[in-house]
């Protein structure tokens, strides 16, 4: 064992982040308000762990001044939300603006600035307006992509003086991943065409909004949060590394390239040609994303991926998928996290600061989401009823301390976000697994507790000096 000291620089993030779906809860929702995510819960509430969803989630629209003192007493810098499309306007259409929903995110914007915390802020986490689903399909319209851009000139207007921190998405690939190439979620229909074309409409919304902020002349910055998955081959074969830079091509690159760079990678054209899987693009389009890059990106990273070679040939009568060209691979003797079923790989966060440095023109970015989710955390509660999640602090630690190797080697990585301040719903998963540093009392109304990992963190931002202990020796 050896003990390691890292000084954390005074400009750099330790924040937490959530979304508006799960926690604000119903509270104040109009008919015709809901989101897909809403309506997903709505339609299929038997696959969400327990029946919780985000109809109360944990309460925040109404609690959300005891929740940003207690960001203030776990040593936040930074809270990342979203503002939720599907109730920030009563008209799609012509933007109209919901006074009374925005007149919360006026009052919690200005508690955070009375407390010192500042926000960052995403225009879509999965909160699609479900009508313009029913309507149009979603991103699968050009339509909708310029719903989203008069969306966001309501919100850029509004609070551009009190947020400096824009994104235009968080995590642009899953929703679309989940229901229209996997068919795991609500509505369920597989079709690797939407898929893409959902891929491309967020590309070109995110450059039309850089676009936008830009003209109007505001300060400040937007970016996207995205959630490239560090991806391994299973061997240093031709055949698995092959594997793996597909892989990464479609789920990877296919965000990074045309955000960071402003086009996306040829052999994805190819691929996709090649395939006979079609969608819609301009070059009036592309020329638009290629002018209109992010300025900063947000990356979420929990756990590496790794491939291997198909062992079977693809069956003739299915659709194509990009499992086509892989298959997962799980490797033996990994670090688990038994609660989620995720491999714990701390280096993958260095691993990914040094692509961005050397692959992605070593852009702005930080650490957006990264947090260890535990199962009956109850069991760990001490005599004075507070959660002692050590497991919790070693997860963070070694993060941290790769996030800040990372950094000391050149990455451009500005921070380190935890996911989450507090415990919140997640698909499906709910309130089963935790990951806040403050507590969701489920039996007792939603109170909230301090978990020890609070007040960890809060010494973490007052000292700025990690202190953590690695397994090195050899034995």
């Amino acid at each position: 064992m050896s003990i390691k000291q890292m000084t954390i620089p005074g400009d750099f993030i330790l924040g937490a982040a959530a979304s508006a779906w799960q926690t604000e809860g119903w509270s104040g929702k109009k008919a015709g308000q809901d989101s897909w995510i809403d309506l997903w819960y709505k339609n299929d509430r038997q696959v969400w762990h327990n029946g919780y969803g985000p109809a109360v989630a944990t309460d925040f629209i109404n609690r959300f001044r005891e929740d940003v003192a207690l960001m203030k007493q776990a040593g936040l810098t930074h809270y990342r939300t979203s503002i939720n499309w599907s109730r920030f306007l009563t008209d799609y259409e012509n933007a109209t603006v919901d006074e009374e929903y925005a007149a919360y995110y006026d009052a919690l914007f200005a508690e955070m600035h009375r407390q010192g915390i500042e926000p960052m802020i995403c225009l879509e986490h999965y909160e699609l307006p479900g009508t313009l689903l029913e309507t149009y399909g979603g991103w699968a319209s050009k339509h909708v992509v310029e719903l989203f851009v008069r969306y966001a000139e309501q919100v850029f207007a509004r609070y551009h003086h009190l947020v400096k921190r824009w994104f235009s998405f968080n995590e642009p690939i899953v929703v679309q991943t989940r229901v229209y190439l996997d068919a795991l979620r609500w509505p369920y229909e597989q079709n690797t065409s939407t898929w893409m074309q959902w891929n491309h409409h967020k590309v070109l919304a995110t450059a039309k909004v850089v676009k936008l902020f830009r003209e109007k002349g505001y300060s400040g910055s937007v970016g996207c949060i995205l959630n490239p998955e560090v991806t391994y081959p299973r061997s240093r074969a031709t055949h698995d590394v092959k594997a793996a830079e597909i892989y990464d091509l479609f789920y990877n690159r296919v965000f990074l390239d045309p955000l960071v760079h402003g086009r996306y990678p040829q052999a994805l054209f190819t691929l996709l040609e090649k395939h006979q899987v079609p969608w819609d693009y301009s070059p009036d389009e592309l020329a638009l994303i290629a002018d209109n890059t992010v300025d900063e990106l947000g990356i979420n990273l929990y756990y590496p991926h790794r491939v291997k070679a198909p062992s079977r040939a693809w069956h003739p009568e299915t659709p194509f998928h990009p499992a086509y060209y892989y298959e997962p691979f799980e490797l033996p003797g990994r670090r688990m996290n038994p609660s989620r079923g995720w491999e714990i790989a701390p280096r993958i966060i260095y691993d990914m600061a040094m692509r961005i440095k050397n692959d992605y023109r070593n852009i702005d970015w930080f650490v957006a989401e990264s947090g260890m989710g535990v199962e009956n955390e109850g069991q760990y509660r001490n005599r004075d009823g507070i959660i002692e999640d050590n497991y919790r602090i070693n997860f963070i630690s070694e993060h941290l301390y790769y996030t800040l190797l990372a950094r000391e080697e050149g990455a451009n990585c500005h921070g380190y976000m935890l996911w989450a301040f507090t415990d919140n719903v997640s698909p499906m998963n709910a309130f089963k697994n935790r990951y806040g540093l403050i507590e969701i009392d489920l039996a007792d109304n939603r109170a909230r507790r301090a978990k020890k990992s609070a007040s960890w963190f809060r010494q973490l931002r007052d000292t700025r000096v990690l202190t953590l202990t690695l397994d090195d020796e050899w034995k």
